[in-house]
């Protein structure tokens, strides 16, 4: 029998091609996010659509209860949904700080609460924090960024061994380069928040770089690379704590976890000059 999987983000990239993978791996999908038009191949591939925006208490409960309420259950639960920042920290806004963490890492752990007592209840249940390689890493002029994904790692690691005795798997992806519209406004940001000010010729090496790095030349991996590694955690008996994807994943996160910090803080401001 097909699982039950809450996949959140599901409009574009990495969430849409989680939610299709699934469906044609004979799961039963729900796909969530704010743009609902964006989804209907979601619905032409038999998946159900629900709207979701990630800043609203109200659509997680919502959603949470509208895939119990039709299924009686939920197998899986990928949290997907996700936005990005860049400019130096210097710069950056309080507010826009704060709406980082609450997509990235407030949002996910209610969806979490919402959907834990099912999980216990059932004695099963999977449930997928999207990442980043930026979960271990950070570079500059992302601080907010990799601060979150940085946190959503440490509650995934703390959550994986509180929910282990009930049957629950806690899985992180961490995606290197993946080629997706995740990062359409890395350069404008840039120019934008920090351009103009003390870091402004930081900001714009950055920016040309994320412009040739995220562009139509990106040499970044399909995100269907991603979903194939959420479906094989969403399908396995026991799924490894984490899968890093895509390009330059692997790499990246063995240069940060072998060489001493400066080391590694001279290799990334190569990539700002």
């Amino acid at each position: 029998m097909g699982k039950v999987v809450l996949v959140t983000g599901a409009s574009a990239g990495i969430g849409k091609a989680t939610a299709l993978e699934l469906i044609r791996a004979g799961h039963i999908v729900y796909g969530a996010a704010r743009r609902v038009p964006k989804m209907d191949d979601i619905r032409d591939a038999g998946g159900h659509v629900l709207a979701l925006d990630a800043r609203r208490p109200e659509d997680l409960e919502r959603v949470i209860g509208t895939v119990v309420e039709e299924q009686g259950r939920i197998d899986g639960l990928v949290n997907n949904a996700g936005t990005v920042l860049h400019g130096a920290a210097e710069d950056i806004p309080i507010d826009l700080a704060r709406d980082q963490f609450e997509v990235n890492v407030f949002a996910p752990a209610r969806l979490t609460q919402l959907a834990l007592p099912y999980m216990r209840e059932q004695g099963s249940g999977t449930i997928v924090n999207v990442s980043s390689i930026g979960g271990e890493i950070a570079l500059p002029l992302g601080c907010w960024y990799y601060a979150s994904k940085h946190a959503l790692e440490a509650y995934s690691d703390s959550l994986r061994m509180e929910v282990e005795p009930f049957g629950i798997d806690v899985v992180i992806v961490q995606p290197g380069i993946i080629r997706t519209e995740f990062e359409d406004r890395t350069a404008q940001d840039l120019r934008e928040i920090s351009g103009t000010t003390a870091y402004g010729q930081m900001a714009e090496a950055m920016a040309k770089r994320a412009e040739s790095q995220f562009g139509e030349n990106s040499q970044g991996s399909d995100p269907g690379v991603v979903a194939t590694a959420i479906r094989q955690a969403i399908e396995a008996d026991k799924p490894e704590t984490r899968y890093a994807v895509g390009w330059m994943a692997g790499k990246l996160l063995e240069l940060n976890r072998t060489l001493p910090d400066r080391e590694f803080d001279r290799l990334a401001m190569n990539a700002a000059k």
